[in-house]
């Protein structure tokens, strides 16, 4: 229970810089670009440095043998997520600008902000190190798939931007450092540290943001949407828990706990840009994206609780 006590210690951390994001927008201290702002920021800086430093490691058999399940773990996850939210978006009544929407919310989670946010909090840079490593399946669907799901055209998927976004550059380079007999100069490492860590406050201080910039007459239509609460309990619920077969197996517990709270992470924001810039429709896509960001104050430490009772 002391392992419990403290996640939900620092869980409430991470509530309270959200908060603060939230009351620094609704008084004004922060205008309506600082979500623009603010995402850039952390996208193409602080976020790649937090990658870059936190796979300065020691390469080791242990890590190694945890890297193959973690890549297990993701590809079906991501399998089956596409699978359902497929049949999902097929069984719905939906209007033809919001299936794309719908379908994006169920496959896509926020394991770049709120993930790195919740393993740091977990397991540290360790913790860092296990979200890069589950996340490189994930970084490729969603620059291919996540696209295609919008555009609907092959061809209209840009090459470069798949393996020239950030994410990929940083967990690519990363990469290439861990398994190397080479590591980062003092001066650069530390420099890394530094600018790494401002991830970890500044993805929750977008999450408040987020929810301050939506206005009272949203939240009311938000409650009465049937399809965004069946995408929110999807992604927030059924999905992290389809990863429960694998507490039958010889998974370390640390690599099982990140997996399955990542996988349970509230809906991408990346959907909401995808939607606006495919003509898709960008007020279901805030709203659902909003719902689950909400909710998983909820869900995050319930999941938690889940994994710990398994565990032990």
């Amino acid at each position: 229970m002391e392992s419990l006590s403290a996640f939900m210690q620092e869980m409430l951390v991470l509530y309270g810089v959200a908060i603060l994001g939230f009351i620094v927008r609704k008084i004004g201290v922060l205008n309506e670009n600082a979500n623009d702002v603010l995402t850039q920021l952390i996208l193409y800086i602080t976020l790649p440095a937090l990658i870059l430093y936190s796979l300065d490691i020691s390469f080791s058999a242990t890590l190694l043998k945890e890297f193959m399940w973690f890549i297990m773990m993701s590809a079906y996850i991501l399998a089956i997520s596409c699978f359902l939210a497929y049949w999902m978006r097929k069984s719905s009544q939906l209007p033809e600008k919001q299936k794309s929407v719908y379908e994006g919310l169920i496959i896509f989670g926020n394991q770049g902000f709120i993930g790195y946010a919740v393993s740091y909090i977990l397991l540290g840079e360790q913790g860092v190190v296990y979200l890069t490593i589950f996340n490189i399946c994930y970084l490729v669907l969603i620059w291919t798939y996540g696209i295609y799901l919008f555009s609907r055209s092959k061809e209209s998927i840009d090459w470069k931007k798949i393996f020239l976004n950030p994410g990929i550059l940083s967990t690519l380079t990363g990469l290439v450092i861990f398994l190397l007999p080479i590591r980062w100069p003092t001066v650069v490492s530390v420099g890394l540290e530094s600018v790494g860590k401002m991830t970890i406050p500044l993805s929750m201080m977008l999450i408040g943001i987020l929810i301050a910039n939506v206005k009272n007459s949203t939240f009311i239509l938000l409650i009465k949407n049937t399809y965004i609460w069946k995408s929110s309990l999807t992604r927030l619920i059924i999905i992290p828990l389809l990863l429960l077969p694998f507490a039958a197996l010889p998974v370390p517990f640390q690599v099982f706990l990140i997996a399955v709270l990542v996988s349970g992470m509230p809906s991408a924001p990346t959907i909401s840009l995808y939607s606006q810039r495919y003509g898709g429709d960008t007020y279901f896509a805030s709203m659902g994206v909003l719902l689950t960001t909400a909710l998983c104050i909820i869900t995050i430490p319930l999941l938690y609780i889940i994994v710990y009772i398994l565990g032990n």
